[in-house]
């Protein structure tokens, strides 16, 4: 197996070494040395207290990167910034950033940006919970736009078809194979009743639930989220194993055990479903590590989403706040 590993390692590092724009790996190796150790050490120190917060980093990256592009635009507060549009209300993670900032700051002032303090975040969330690591290509700046109201037009949204959440992907470069994997994602992590709740009373226009729901799941779903319960009660996106990263998502999806109905859509779409089928397969081993393989590839395509570089933006020095 730690051969296999090996080789998993070797690809994603060839493959990020031909990267993106100006972002390159080892970025700040002389710059700020200690920069990536000092992420992870702070990554590692948050979900050692709360373990579920890792996937809340992967999320809050995915957010950012998908308006304004990669570049801590979703870490600004105040009432008109993204942070507030009502997509980005359940958001976690920004004190571990601001965490890392802090500590960061006196070491290399004015040289870490938070664009790629998150970006390494996300990663090292990714491989705390037993997934793949990969190296980030870094040297992205800071925003210094954070507009609340250009939320809802980039970013996808559980509501929406295939269809248009691969317009919006292709909008930022990514493909239909992007577009499936990095829902994977949704193998940690969890999300609210309000989200879904829907689907298991009044789904169709006779009060029915969605159809696309496995019986014996609809069940277990409508004991967690009753009809008139707590609508922000928290639910697993992946009902086997919501801590680790792995492919059982995909066997969910295929087996009518998604939570999202957006998720479930993906088998309902011929050319996700032929994505979705892939890392779903029985050869449990040989395609779990091609997931390894395609997941890193993925996040190395979006986290170059639109990155401001060179003299572009800023270097901030508090994440929630423009200089």
């Amino acid at each position: 197996m730690e051969a296999s590993m090996r080789f998993v390692f070797v690809v994603i590092l060839v493959m990020s070494s031909c990267v993106h724009g100006q972002l390159k790996t080892g970025f700040y190796s002389s710059l700020c040395p200690r920069a990536e150790a000092i992420v992870r050490s702070t990554v590692e120190a948050h979900s050692n207290k709360d373990p579920t917060i890792l996937a809340g980093l992967l999320r809050l990256h995915f957010h950012d990167c998908f308006v304004q592009g990669c570049d801590g635009s979703v870490l600004i507060t105040g009432s008109s910034a993204e942070m507030s549009a009502p997509p980005n209300l359940g958001l976690r993670g920004f004190d571990v950033i601001d965490d890392a900032k802090s500590q960061l700051e006196p070491l290399c002032p004015g040289v870490v940006s938070c664009a790629d303090i998150l970006a390494l975040a996300a990663r090292d969330a990714v491989d705390s919970s037993g997934g793949p690591s990969w190296p980030v290509p870094t040297g992205r700046r800071d925003g210094r736009v954070s507009s609340a109201s250009e939320v809802s037009n980039n970013l996808p949204s559980p509501l929406e078809s295939v269809a248009t959440h691969r317009q919006k992907f292709a909008a930022k470069g990514l493909d239909n194979n992007d577009l499936v994997t990095l829902v994977g994602g949704h193998t940690i992590g969890q999300t609210d009743c309000l989200f879904f709740r829907y689907r298991l009373y009044n789904f169709t226009a006779t009060g029915n639930s969605d159809p696309t729901i496995n019986p014996s799941f609809l069940s277990q779903l409508q004991a967690l989220c009753p009809k008139d319960g707590d609508g922000s009660k928290r639910v697993a996106l992946d009902k086997d194993s919501q801590t680790k990263f792995d492919v059982s998502f995909f066997k969910n999806v295929r087996d009518g055990n998604a939570v999202l109905e957006s998720d479930q859509r993906l088998w309902g779409d011929a050319t996700a479903r032929t994505v979705v089928q892939n890392y779903a397969g029985s050869i449990r081993g040989l395609l779990g590590l091609r997931f390894d393989i395609e997941f890193p590839k993925a996040m190395i395509k979006m986290s170059s989403v639109e990155v401001k570089t060179g003299t572009q933006g800023e270097i901030r020095k508090v994440c929630s706040k423009f200089n």
